[in-house]
């Protein structure tokens, strides 16, 4: 029995973002449609356009990213209904599972009542559109599912059955590129060979001397002999926790305190199960109905504190304050987003040496002060050194939503300065003043031309006057040239008669100091 869910992604990405089944919407991919909804294939969206032509043609199109996790997260709770009711379930890929259907059939009475009770199971958990295939192999029977959308039928247009050895007679029709290999797909219609059909009439011993084996295999493929078997996957083990509370409780302190328990159960699970969790997504669920979701990263990995001391950063983050909440706390769930190996965690014959004392250190002062408190710098992208030069809460990811918003390094960023970057960069640029030999103020026309050679310059008010040396620059910095609001900078290099080179801006016929090399 094959089980198929068409337009997965699609379903998937409607059900995560609470979208009408009516939606015309795109999974976007490299800039590429890589999955459409009925209603867009019906102003003639289809997969492979580019994001622009597809826009044009459905005015009113939703376009999301693809994310192939999100397929595999929404297809488990599929996976589990199915297996409630039948053992032996087989993944094969995200809306696409097999089951032997021998055990169902005699146990239900027959293998359409046993498709019937697959039905009802995933209609329960608000999933209609599933179509199924009863064939001798998992390559017919997927055929079979799919041949659905093709019949004419209204009551039997979820469900076909080949019977039994009529596999070959159902495949006869189908062209050859349904085997997706396109190489003996063009040798055999060199050679006057259309279809499944006519590949499938001819001798078996002919076929492995003139294709080899993967020839053979497509041809028992062919002839309904699928030489595949269900292989049932293993249920993975449940590591997430659940803490539901009655009455809610109000203050974040009491919270703490009653879902410590749990969290030690979540750890001593994960460790029961060989595994540690570096990363974990937290759902906190109020009396009023909302629902405060994120996800949290260790640099380590975490233990029962650390679990119990996000779930506390979190409600102080979007609660009112750390005495009370807005509504009480009915429900905390806590799931492993990703887990690793425990070897691989494992502390060495004398302890992991400094970075255990950091680790500990820092964990220490963030659950006295709070999340924000202990920061870490990282490299990000910009122009200038100050929008480089970002702090971000330890134990975050970049990409992980913070006060200040992180961009990407690995973009263009036409202008920034190339290396070696100076070692000292002010957070707040310094006034400076910088002159000519006359001691004129030195400046740059429109054009970029220097009004005069710099001579002296003074890296703030209670700075001397400095000889200059030596001198670089402009590099003009146009940030925006299409938005009003841009900025226009010219960027120099100073070195004084001591050697010490300095980095500066001039903006407005003002002069800054932004970095020094030290």
């Amino acid at each position: 029995m094959m089980l198929w869910c068409p337009d997965w992604p699609i379903t998937a990405a409607l059900r995560d973002h609470a979208l009408p089944a009516d939606t015309a919407l795109v999974l976007v991919d490299r800039g590429e449609v890589f999955a459409c909804s009925p209603a867009a294939r019906q102003d003639g969206v289809k997969r492979g356009l580019r994001i622009r032509e597809a826009q044009a043609r459905s005015a009113g199109l939703v376009t999301l990213a693809y994310d192939p996790s999100l397929d595999e997260r929404t297809f488990e709770p599929v996976t589990a209904a199915v297996e409630t009711i039948m053992p032996g379930v087989q993944v094969l890929r995200p809306g696409l599972c097999a089951v032997k259907v021998k055990g169902p059939s005699r146990y239900y009475g027959s293998e359409g009542r046993a498709a019937d009770m697959v039905f009802r199971t995933l209609a329960a958990i608000g999933l209609t559109d599933v179509r199924i295939g009863i064939a001798d192999g998992s390559f017919a029977a997927e055929h079979a599912a799919r041949a659905t959308d093709q019949l004419e039928d209204p009551d039997a247009d979820q469900l076909v059955v080949i019977p039994p050895g009529r596999s070959a007679w159902f495949l006869s029709s189908y062209p050859l590129e349904v085997l997706e290999q396109p190489k003996l797909t063009v040798l055999l219609k060199r050679l006057g060979i259309r279809s499944l059909g006519d590949f499938a009439a001819l001798g078996a011993a002919d076929v492995r001397n003139r294709f080899g084996v993967e020839g053979a295999l497509a041809h028992r493929q062919a002839s309904g002999l699928d030489h595949r078997d269900v292989v049932a996957r293993k249920p993975p083990p449940h590591l997430d926790t659940v803490a539901d509370f009655e009455p809610p409780l109000a203050r974040i302190d009491q919270l703490a305190f009653a879902f410590r328990t749990r969290a030690g159960e979540f750890v001593d699970t994960l460790r029961g199960a060989g595994l540690v969790c570096t990363a974990l997504h937290v759902s906190l669920h109020t009396e009023s109905g909302e629902v405060s979701e994120r996800r949290w990263q260790h640099p380590r990995w975490f233990d029962a504190d650390d679990v119990v001391d996000r779930v506390r950063w979190q409600l102080q983050g979007t609660s009112a304050s750390d005495h009370g909440l807005t509504s009480g706390i009915t429900r905390v769930q806590v799931v492993p987003d990703i887990v690793e190996d425990l070897g691989d965690h494992a502390d060495g014959l004398w302890g992991t040496g400094p970075d255990e004392g950091i680790h500990h250190g820092l964990a220490r002062v963030q659950s006295m002060l709070g999340h924000g408190a202990v920061l870490t710098a990282i490299i990000a992208g910009g122009r200038l050194l100050a929008d480089r030069r970002v702090f971000i809460p330890w134990g975050d990811a970049p990409s992980s939503p913070t006060r200040v918003p992180v961009k990407d390094r690995n973009q263009p960023w036409p202008g920034r300065l190339p290396g070696p970057v100076p070692a000292t960069v002010f957070a707040d640029p310094v006034p400076a003043v910088v002159v000519d030999s006359r001691g004129n103020p030195v400046d740059v026309d429109p054009r970029g031309l220097l009004s005069a050679d710099p001579a002296f310059f003074s890296a703030g008010p209670d700075d001397g006057r400095r000889p200059v040396h030596s001198w670089a620059g402009p590099w003009p910095i146009d940030e925006r040239w299409w938005d009003p609001k841009g900025r226009i900078l010219n960027r120099f290099q100073l070195v004084d008669q001591s050697g010490s080179a300095w980095l500066l801006l001039l903006e407005d016929h003002a002069w800054w100091v932004e970095a020094g090399y030290d």
